[in-house]
């Protein structure tokens, strides 16, 4: 798993099987519809495309929407993926479609993960940004459920203005609450993300390392998404520790084997839209096919897009020179919805590689 090369087969894939949602979230990527859109993949279609997912050297392979509990096939369309030996989890909307008995059967099917997403410590919080009230109060309800099956949890945060200032109570939270990841995400301005609510390149810088020293005593692990320079503050932070003798418990292998070094959007990442499309992933609005017409790995490895998202040594800017584009590489996602290039600049890093203080003294 840790060893595949990313030019020819992703880590993770992402479907997104339909963008239909009863919540209304400020920062959604999909701007989820209450309806479904009838030109969504086909249960038959859906089926071909797990096909495809399983020969590229069967990748980790996420369930997402809008609220895939809006298709009626889903369960049939994941037991379909177990049974050819895929790990699937799933990442629903905590609706009144999340009950026990839902939860139980994902169980019996053999999901190894369920997600939600909790963006506050209160429901205040919570249910501002996910645009309904009582989504905070369904979330708690879903993650009683989980505990009471057994099943692992993984809680998603989206750091945004909106939250920055709790995150040490979201902390708290998520620990009482027996996860076992913490997937922390840093808003994209896309879909209906604004860039206004965004935290700065300074506050990234902040949260990162509170992270790291976050990780060394949480009983969760943590994995940020979008923000691929915590890969670059945890080897720095971890080399000056290690400089100055202290010992550390084992998290670059851990933290970092969720998500190994080196994956970003385009690499080791494959994003699926509800009809087919493919992307570099969800935040990367860059159409590079469609399932309809061209295999998925023809896209994946062939396709102009993810072959430059590939090559760190394209990068401009500061990524450009910095010496770990290649495990880090910054967000393409926001480097694309910020400057309109892909290749530019992660926005949100405050580092100034040697290279390129150098350069620009040139």
């Amino acid at each position: 798993m840790f060893n595949r090369d990313y030019n020819e087969n992703p880590f993770i894939v992402i479907w997104e099987v339909t963008r239909a949602c009863q919540l209304n979230c400020l920062h959604c990527r999909a701007e989820a519809q209450y309806r479904r859109d009838p030109r969504e993949l086909s249960f038959q279609e859906g089926k071909k495309l797990i096909d495809q997912i399983y020969e590229m050297d069967n990748p980790v392979f996420v369930f997402t929407g809008g609220d895939p509990l809006m298709r009626e096939d889903l369960y049939e369309l994941a037991e379909y993926a177990v049974k050819k030996g895929i790990r699937v989890s799933m990442t629903p909307s905590a609706t009144p479609l999340v009950t026990k008995e839902a939860i139980k059967k994902a169980k019996e099917i053999g999901l190894s993960r369920w997600a939600f997403s909790l963006d506050g410590p209160n429901a205040k919080i919570h249910d501002h940004f996910r645009g309904t009230s009582g989504s905070f109060e369904l979330t708690m309800n879903a993650i009683r459920y989980l505990n009471e099956l057994e099943i692992p949890i993984q809680i998603n945060t989206t750091v945004s203005n909106y939250n920055v200032n709790q995150l040490e109570e979201m902390a708290k939270l998520v620990e009482q609450l027996g996860t076992v990841l913490w997937s922390v995400f840093f808003l994209i301005p896309t879909g209906r993300g604004k860039e206004s609510d965004m935290i700065s390149p300074l506050q990234h810088e902040v949260v990162l390392h509170w992270l790291y020293e976050l990780n060394k005593t949480s009983r969760f692990d943590i994995k940020t998404t979008e923000a691929h320079h915590y890969r670059r503050v945890l080897l720095q932070r971890s080399k000056q520790e290690k400089e100055k003798g202290i010992l550390l418990k084992a998290q670059e292998g851990n933290r970092l084997g969720r998500a190994p070094m080196g994956i970003r959007d385009g690499s080791g990442f494959l994003f699926i839209s509800h009809i087919g499309d493919v992307y570099p992933s969800g935040f990367l609005p860059i159409k590079c096919g469609n399932v309809r017409e061209t295999p998925l790995a023809d896209i994946y490895r062939n396709h102009s897009v993810f072959k430059e998202l590939r090559n760190a040594d394209l990068f401009k800017g500061k990524c450009g020179v910095c010496e770990y584009r290649n495990i880090c590489g910054g967000s393409r996602a926001r480097a694309y919805a910020m400057t309109g290039d892909y290749l530019e600049s992660e926005p949100a890093c405050t580092y100034i590689p040697k290279g390129y203080k150098e350069k620009s003294v040139l």
